[in-house]
């Protein structure tokens, strides 16, 4: 993967502040920064480049950001920028339009418009979020009908938004994990999840591709499926009720996954007892006690799957591990 990280606690004091206006107009977009902590500057950003879209992992002091139009005249990426605030939170005009947004609102602006954006910190002194950046082009929906959305709060714990927020602050975390070939895929998933919660604010929906719709569907699917892995029942036909879609059609979706989906959920079962397995601090858990709280109750039945997949039994795993 592809990720660059910047700190400005790697610079003396003097050169902070000019260098985080300079990585974030060739990052982001070219703005106009003031900070009353323009002396000691604190701040940090990853860079994830996804492809056609890339997400931004920042943290920084309060400031005031400003596109004037003289900068929107002399470049315009054509960009949409949506916005998760994870600490404290920020104001923003563009279009018109005036929103406040705090810590799991969603935030879309473009830099199309000129824009003033006022960071309000919390106590600990700093903001942290994640931005996407996604070219305007790649959203096949009504431009007038997104452009509404600018500078207005958008939900991030409901519906897609929810879906969304979760899938970026996971992607944050273990984006440095994950390998080369996975940026293209991530990617893709990234603009999928964007268009389909615009497509959900502007009443699009039947205007989005097939194909992006099916994404994102995936990613519901997937997410349900790692909340629930403790849970027995757990099964495709739960998958599909609770998804309001065919067992038949579930089946269907994970054709193109290389794997069925009570397999996958078996093996998801069992990369979460491998891993809790060989965690010290559950040592005073029975692997039979450890297999049920991720669905195996019936331990023979767990064991065979166990050594079936990782050609080990759990008791030796453990053992070995510790």
């Amino acid at each position: 993967m592809i990720e660059t990280a910047f700190r400005s606690d790697e610079l003396p004091v003097g050169d902070r502040f000019e260098w985080w206006r300079d990585l974030t107009s060739r990052t982001l977009t070219p703005t106009v920064i003031t900070s009353e902590h323009a002396d000691d500057f604190r701040a940090s950003l990853r860079l994830l480049d996804l492809g056609v879209t890339q997400a931004s992992v920042l943290s920084y002091p309060s400031l005031r950001s400003r596109r004037t139009p003289a900068l929107v005249r002399r470049s315009d990426p054509e960009l949409y920028h949506l916005f998760l605030t994870l600490r404290g939170g920020q104001s923003i005009s563009q279009g018109g339009r005036d929103a406040s947004v705090g810590a799991g609102d969603l935030l879309l602006y473009d830099s199309s418009h000129p824009t003033d954006a006022q960071v309000l910190p919390e106590h600990e002194g700093v903001v942290e979020g994640i931005i996407v950046n996604v070219p305007r082009a790649a959203v096949p929906l009504p431009a007038e009908k997104v452009d509404r959305l600018l500078a207005t709060p958008l939900p991030g714990d409901v519906g897609m938004g929810a879906l969304l927020s979760q899938f970026l602050t996971n992607l944050a975390a273990e984006f440095a994990a994950m390998g080369p070939q996975d940026a293209v895929r991530l990617g893709a998933v990234t603009l999928d999840l964007v268009i389909a919660f615009l497509a959900q604010h502007v009443d699009a929906a039947d205007t989005v591709p097939p194909e992006c719709r099916q994404q994102a569907l995936m990613v519901a699917i997937h997410s349900f499926i790692e909340r629930n892995l403790g849970d027995p029942q757990l099964s495709p036909t739960a998958v599909a009720a609770a998804h309001h879609i065919s067992v038949r059609y579930l089946h269907r979706l994970y054709q193109g996954q290389g794997t069925t989906i009570a397999n996958g959920i078996r093996r998801s079962r069992l990369q979460r007892i491998h891993r809790d397995l060989a965690d010290p601090h559950l040592n005073a858990r029975s692997i039979s006690s450890i297999a049920a709280r991720w669905g195996f109750p019936e331990p023979t039945s767990f064991s065979r799957a166990f050594k079936t997949l990782y050609g080990i039994t759990p008791r030796d795993h453990r053992h070995k591990t510790q």
